[in-house]
């Protein structure tokens, strides 16, 4: 089995998400949040061995990108002569 990172929510034993060997996404938490550092943990695991978790440091959320302006229209140019 692949070695993959888990995060949990402190002293919580289940894993919330499961990314690959670099990376995991905490996801659904509102945009301003403020997570502290240690209230989510992380850790590598490797079929049934966990190594120990470790503190995820301290973020804010930011908002989500705002989405591409739709039917865009360009005008002329209007040059005065």
């Amino acid at each position: 089995m692949a070695k993959v990172l888990k995060a949990y929510q402190k002293g919580n034993e289940t894993a919330i998400a499961t990314g690959d060997a670099t990376s995991v996404a905490i996801t659904g938490l509102a945009a301003g949040t403020v997570v502290a550092t240690g209230d989510y943990q992380v850790a590598y695991v490797d079929g049934s061995q966990t190594s120990d978790k470790l503190d995820v440091p301290g973020f804010t959320v930011l908002a989500a990108k705002p989405a591409d302006p739709q039917n865009v229209m360009q005008q002329p140019l209007m040059v005065p002569m």
